[in-house]
């Protein structure tokens, strides 16, 4: 399960949080494994059975404005309580300033306590999103990821079979590359896939002979994109003269990946095919299965209607001979 530390989200710039730290410093290591928040309103007055402590705890103008309303006593009574349950973080919206109470009771429990300038709402729509990123769970995979025609296609096979230099070619053609070698993919709801290249290899791409290269310096910015959704899987395989191979493109095989299925397609690799076109052929072919449209399943139906006019009218061919 991916998880998240205190820290790491107090040192995020380009999510927009601007965060600080007021107190609980020594508790910057915990660690945050769900995207969903919580605003401790019905904890702060004393019911603490439906808190969850794994979640972060934002704290707003209204839950402010109530424990000022309290006495200290019971205020700071309520606040232990709920410290005590080692919650994993507190938010403080606004710019408010928190109570003396919170502040005591977060640096001794070592819970941190941030601030944000940030309105409720808003913060709350930033860090989940951030959140809802940066937990999903997700895995890496050895291939290359390109933008083909907008259809997102993952590139397979063994070492050295030929997928950076397809994706060159298919880059040459004005197609964009998204990562090489080394795909990062994303799961997000309902069930998508997303892939994109991990921080060192960015834009980089390996083609042997040549060694190294980078395609946004080569090609500039519209030959590379950040992530894309995976529609399908291709996996270059070697040809081997006793295999049978899909001819109709009836067989429909997937590729699971983080419990989610991807077309799969496979593509023999031999001398004198042209694999960057039929790479290009399957995303337009993919486009026209997304639109409904088939190719393969009209023409089996095509030809069965075929088949069963012909046997239809053999047979009233067969009847008219037998009546004479």
């Amino acid at each position: 399960m991916a998880e998240l530390s205190i820290k790491e989200l107090l040192g995020e710039e380009e999510a927009g949080l601007d965060l600080e730290l007021l107190a609980g410093e020594v508790g910057l290591e915990k660690r945050v494994s769900m995207p969903r928040i919580q605003k401790p309103g019905l904890a702060l007055a004393g019911y603490t059975t439906n808190l969850h402590p794994d979640r972060i705890q934002v704290l707003g103008s209204t839950e402010l404005t109530y424990l000022a309303q309290l006495s200290p006593e019971k205020a700071g009574r309520n606040i232990a309580n709920i410290c005590a349950l080692d919650v994993c973080c507190f938010i403080i919206t606004k710019g408010q300033d928190p109570p003396e109470t919170l502040i005591k009771e977060a640096a001794q429990r070592g819970i941190p306590l941030l601030r944000t300038h940030h309105q409720s709402s808003i913060f709350i729509s930033l860090i989940t999103k951030f959140l809802e990123e940066r937990l999903l769970p997700s895995t890496i995979t050895h291939g290359v990821l390109v933008d083909v025609l907008g259809v997102g296609v993952l590139l397979m096979g063994k070492s050295g079979i030929g997928k950076s230099e397809c994706a060159l070619d298919l880059i040459l053609r004005g197609h964009r590359l998204v990562a090489d070698d080394v795909v990062k993919v994303r799961s997000k709801l309902p069930a998508v896939l997303f892939g994109e290249g991990i921080d060192l290899l960015h834009y980089h791409m390996e083609i042997r002979g040549l060694g190294i290269i980078n395609i946004k310096h080569l090609f500039g910015v519209a030959a590379i994109r950040e992530r894309k959704k995976i529609d399908l899987v291709i996996e270059l395989v070697e040809w081997e003269a006793d295999c049978e191979y899909d001819r109709l493109g009836l067989e429909e095989e997937t590729l699971t990946l983080l419990n989610i299925p991807i077309p799969l397609q496979r593509v023999p690799v031999r001398p004198g095919r042209n694999i960057t076109t039929i790479v290009e052929v399957a995303a337009r072919n993919q486009l026209l299965k997304e639109m409904g449209y088939h190719s393969a399943r009209e023409f089996q139906d095509r030809l069965e209607q075929r088949m069963a006019e012909t046997a239809r009218l053999h047979s009233h061919t067969i009847i008219g001979d037998n009546l004479e």
